[in-house]
């Protein structure tokens, strides 16, 4: 009996032990009836009780394990139940609740202990650590807020009520029974805040008089420690009681740029550029429109964007890392024009056989990092790339702000309890010295250097450079220096309001790197743990592409993108001229605009006179088939010297009917981005035909990547 009794309790240990095992993460984007994010909506599972809530972007984390139930849960909104299943992806529309007001209780004065009390329509109990103004976001019925995207700036925040919704309705503040301004209530302490209620209408009048006309806004702290004092006693304490915090400015920095013109073969018969797999822009445009923003034109790379999402391209099956795939047909812009697509495909390595890696975190921990959405974020972002490391690889963690120093020396990749503990401590404060955090990273990866091995910098920041080496060509001329050791490099940006693009863009060009743009827990899944082979281990560095277009079939061409990565003809050959890396299993998008021969077009400039000097040949009738010839040149990720490989592109078009998905898909894309940029150069700038031809593309979508796509040109839709 007792011997039954032993093997039952370890079966069950067993059941237990195994279904513990079994719980995974689950992700997903939260959306209305529109399709666009919902913040603040609460999910529960309702087996292990565990609670979440969406972020600005509608996106949530949450753990359970399959055959669990999810409950989402948004005032104003059917809630919905969704089990868990195989995927590790549920994503949930939530749909209006029509209900009409049976009762409502409004307190003017004193407590009440009635069962409405709690009700959220009029009060908001803090149960978490977020900024006031987020607590009322979503929850509270008729409250309008826009967040001044400056930390520490007050927000404007609009009670709905008799009068029209404008920004000069702002309501009454009272913080433990004392008048308030908006710039004070932004001063509390998230964690001091015990409750927020609103009152409106008669409510507010017969307690505040006239000044309540468009609300109040009723702070109770904790131990009411603001109580009884004066307007001036009150901006002492708060003051007193909370460290200075910097301003951000709301000044984010692009890097201009003219788009790419036409060019006759005649007259430049070259065109030359390196490769880009930075998907950065494409991210960053994403936040913007998920935030109800105008995209900044220069925010918006092409190139980016149409290589953000991945196309079935076959493995290559020569010795070279890489296959090349070409496609022709119509623009669909501009319908007189072809599209070229040239699609690069990486070898993928398993991961077994990836070779070890010697990895320096280089973090930003400036006052400028304190907000949500950049050091906390980054922490649970490099938690997901901790997860991906092996025995055989080392991490060290260098930090910057007033000045740089090393808080984690190299340690395994299996003792990710001591990696992830020295991430958790970091915290944010003090001034931004970049230049001196890179050459600290830098020294660390060329001391601990692994041949044939994977040496990369993994720099994470908003990108604000404010000590010592501040400018782009002093920062490029340091990244250029630290190239030459080998030591590859990999750009993380994050946050909003100052985010400097420009010097993150300079930083990933110019130093054998790559460079992403993380918004959310999504984004740093997709390229920290999905494309973790991609994005981590180089397979071809320096890879260049340069393309002769035959004047018997192209009157003009033109690249679409790149614009920041075109080369002289004379670099295409010349070993000490950087270029951009593939990772393993990378693909790589370019496409070309093309006016066949023949074609009258508003786009090209007027023919110049015939030369005296210099004459151009037409090409031989020999290659009157050929549409261009695209020659390639990479080097291995150790190697010094550059392969060639050549490919012979035939004028052979199909319709844009009979073109392949990922070429519908592709130039959709590139055409979306052309209409956030103003482009000049298309014809057609309708959203709804931008539309249609990426839902005809949308195919291999099994991340719902392509389908994000979509929304987003939904969502533009109908602002313009």
């Amino acid at each position: 009996m007792k011997n039954v009794k032993l093997i039952s309790l370890a079966l069950s240990m067993l059941i237990c032990f195994v279904t513990f095992a079994q719980e995974k993460t689950i992700t997903g984007i939260v959306s209305d009836e529109s399709k666009l994010p919902l913040p603040g909506v609460n999910i529960t599972n309702q087996n292990t009780k565990k609670t979440a809530i969406t972020n600005f972007n509608g996106a949530y984390t949450i753990q359970a394990q399959k055959g669990d139930l999810l409950v989402f849960d948004y005032i104003g909104y059917k809630s919905q139940r969704q089990k868990v299943e195989s995927s590790n992806t549920i994503n949930i529309k939530l749909l209006p609740q029509s209900q009409s007001l049976q009762e409502v209780v409004v307190v003017g004065y004193g407590t009440s202990s009635n069962e409405y009390e709690n009700n959220s329509y009029s009060t908001s109990k803090r149960k978490d650590k977020k900024l006031n103004s987020e607590m009322l976001s979503g929850r509270v019925a008729g409250v309008q807020i826009s967040q001044n995207t400056s930390y520490m700036a007050s927000p404007k925040v609009v009670i709905r009520g008799t009068q029209s919704l404008s920004s000069k309705n702002e309501p009454l503040y009272v913080i433990d029974g004392v008048l308030a301004k908006a710039d004070q209530i932004a001063k509390i302490n998230p964690n001091d805040i015990q409750e927020v209620s609103i009152l409106k209408d008669s409510a507010a009048t017969s307690l505040y008089g006239g000044r309540a006309a468009n609300g109040v806004v009723i702070v109770t702290s904790k131990n009411e420690i603001y109580k009884n004092l004066t307007e001036k006693e009150l901006d002492k304490k708060l003051k007193n009681l909370n460290t200075a915090q910097p301003v951000e400015s709301n000044q984010e920095d692009y890097d201009s740029f003219v788009e790419n013109a036409f060019e006759s073969p005649k007259t430049a018969p070259l065109s030359t550029f390196s490769i880009d797999v930075d998907n950065a822009s494409y991210t960053n445009v994403r936040r913007f429109i998920n935030n109800g923003q105008a995209v900044p034109k220069d925010a918006v790379r092409v190139e980016e964007m149409v290589n953000f999402f991945k196309y079935n391209y076959p493995q290559p099956k020569d010795q070279h890392p890489f296959s090349i795939n070409t496609e022709l047909s119509d623009s669909p812009w501009n319908s007189k024009n072809h599209i070229l697509k040239i699609g690069l495909q990486g070898k993928n390595i398993p991961t077994e056989d990836l070779p070890a890696s010697n990895l320096v975190f280089l973090i930003d921990v400036s006052g400028s990092m304190s907000n949500a959405n950049k050091l906390p974020l980054l922490k649970q972002s490099m938690k997901i790339l901790v997860n991906e490391l092996r025995k055989k690889d080392k991490v060290a963690i260098v930090v910057y702000a007033g000045a740089a120093g090393m808080v984690l020396s190299p340690t395994s990749g299996d003792e990710k309890k001591t990696i992830i503990d020295a991430l958790e401590n970091l915290n944010a404060g003090g001034s931004t010295a970049g230049g001196a955090g890179i050459n600290l990273a830098y020294k660390i990866a060329e001391e601990n250097f692994i041949k044939n091995g994977n040496n990369r910098v993994i720099l994470a920041t908003d990108g604000d450079f404010n000590v010592g080496s501040t400018s782009n060509s002093e920062m490029e001329k340091l990244i250029e220096e630290k190239r030459k050791t080998g030591v590859f490099l990999t750009c993380l940006g994050y946050g909003m309001g100052n985010y400097k693009d420009s010097k993150m863009e300079t930083l990933a060009d110019k130093g054998n790197g790559n460079y992403a743009y993380i918004d959310n827990i999504q984004e740093a899944n997709r390229f920290l743990g999905k494309e973790f082979k991609g994005s981590m281990f180089a397979i071809a560095k320096d890879v260049k592409i340069q393309i002769e277009f035959n004047p018997k079939q192209v009157q003009a061409y033109r690249l679409i993108g790149y614009e920041n990565r075109k080369l002289r003809p004379e670099d295409f050959k010349n070993d000490a001229i950087d270029a951009g890396e593939l990772g393993s299993n990378h693909t790589v998008t370019a496409l070309y605009e093309i006016i066949p021969s023949g074609i009258e077009s508003d786009y090209l400039n007027q023919k110049p006179d015939d030369l005296k000097y210099t004459k151009t040949e037409t090409a031989s009738s020999n290659y009157s088939n050929e549409l261009a010839t695209v020659k390639f040149r990479y080097k291995k990720p150790d190697g010094d010297k550059s392969i060639e490989m050549v490919k012979v592109i035939e004028n052979k078009s199909v319709p844009l009917g009979k073109s392949t998905d990922d070429f519908k898909f592709s130039t959709a894309v590139a055409w979306f981005g052309l209409k956030l940029r103003d482009s000049k150069l298309i014809s057609n700038k309708s959203y709804e035909n931008i539309l249609k031809l990426a839902k005809q593309g949308l195919t291999n979508d099994v991340d719902g990547y392509k389908a994000e796509l979509i929304r987003l040109v939904e969502s533009e839709i109908k602002i313009y």
